[in-house]
């Protein structure tokens, strides 16, 4: 273990650099780690000083460096200070910033890696083949079974935990995008998050696909020919797994604590309750990487990037989970 966390500052011209420095601002003076920010260096000071949080912050000159707040531009240039939101060079600095974070992370220099929010739109414009962060750090790190998991809590301490078998997939083809064998991985994953979260049990609860979980073959087979197989699979393997159940009672069920991890079967199923609860402290879990990368729950919020608005309590968030995450020293 380092000592180190790295926060990969996202897209420039949106909200990342603000609530990660609105965030640090947060910790506790007893927090033992050292921040590394991956970005652009002049920004973070510039935003530093208007924000008025006088957070001191150093240029990164090796692990060794003493202090706290640290930053480093993986670019040989500065950023101009007159790029427009979404534009092409803030979309592609961004990308350096997660893969340099990433890399990082598998040399073992960083114990994790919280991501700030890119915009795929633009990283698209830009001339980039992109899904999203997940899958972009996935083939990154040549990992073949990761998942992304959403935690939030709410106003009384109650969690919703989603995993999802299929993520950034429009809905006509998630259908096609569902196997068995995917939902095994996901249970599995989402089984061991609840184990490195250190939570009592790990129970999971499985969405169906379709409404009612597809009553029985007939509003929908895949109930039958895939969900239901890869439940069974994976009780037979030991683990407390139970679905598919229609996701409606399922989400219900969960929050009020019946089960301590849901497996969505797509994107929005397992959103849309997931920001019901937790909506401005909601984290973005990266499972199956050999490192532990964590994300606020919330985009590059353009419109309002810029004017000292943004909320930080999901930044807070993502940074206090990697903490969790990361085994203390003996």
């Amino acid at each position: 273990m380092t000592g180190w966390i790295g926060i990969a500052l996202g897209d420039p011209t949106g909200i990342g650099a603000e609530v990660t420095l609105k965030a640090l601002a947060r910790l506790e003076d007893s927090d033992w780690r050292r921040y590394l920010l991956v970005g652009d260096g002049a920004l973070l000071q510039e935003l530093n000083g208007r924000l008025g949080l006088n957070l001191r912050l150093q240029a990164y000159e090796g692990p060794e460096s003493k202090g706290r707040f640290f930053f480093h531009n993986p670019r040989p240039e500065p950023i101009s200070k007159r790029l427009t939101p979404g534009c092409a060079p803030a979309a592609l600095a961004a990308l350096d910033y997660v893969t340099d974070g990433a890399q990082r992370c598998l040399r073992h220099e960083l114990d994790a890696l919280v991501t700030a929010p890119v915009n795929k739109e633009a990283i698209l414009r830009a001339g980039r083949p992109f899904i999203g962060q997940t899958e972009f750090l996935s083939n990154l790190a040549h990992a073949q079974r990761t998942a992304m998991m959403l935690l939030g809590e709410d106003d009384h301490g109650r969690w919703l935990r989603v995993a999802l078998a299929t993520t950034h997939v429009p809905l006509r083809q998630v259908a096609d995008e569902l196997k068995q064998a995917k939902i095994e991985a996901v249970i599995e994953l989402a089984a061991r998050a609840c184990r490195d979260l250190e939570l009592k049990r790990a129970r999971v609860g499985v969405c169906g696909l379709n409404p009612h979980a597809g009553e029985g073959g007939k509003l929908g087979s895949e109930e039958l020919t895939i969900i239901a197989p890869a439940v069974r699979a994976s009780q037979e393997r030991q683990f407390d797994v139970h679905g598919p159940f229609a996701a409606d009672t399922l989400f219900y069920q969960a929050y009020h604590g019946q089960y301590d991890a849901v497996v969505a079967m797509y994107h929005d199923q397992g959103l849309a309750p997931l920001k019901m609860v937790g909506f401005d402290r909601g984290v973005n879990w990266t499972l199956g990487l050999p490192f532990i990368r964590t994300s606020p729950d919330h985009g590059t919020a353009y419109d309002i990037a810029g004017q000292g608005k943004a909320n930080p309590s999901s930044m807070l968030a993502a940074i206090s989970l990697a903490k969790q995450l990361v085994k203390k020293p003996a």
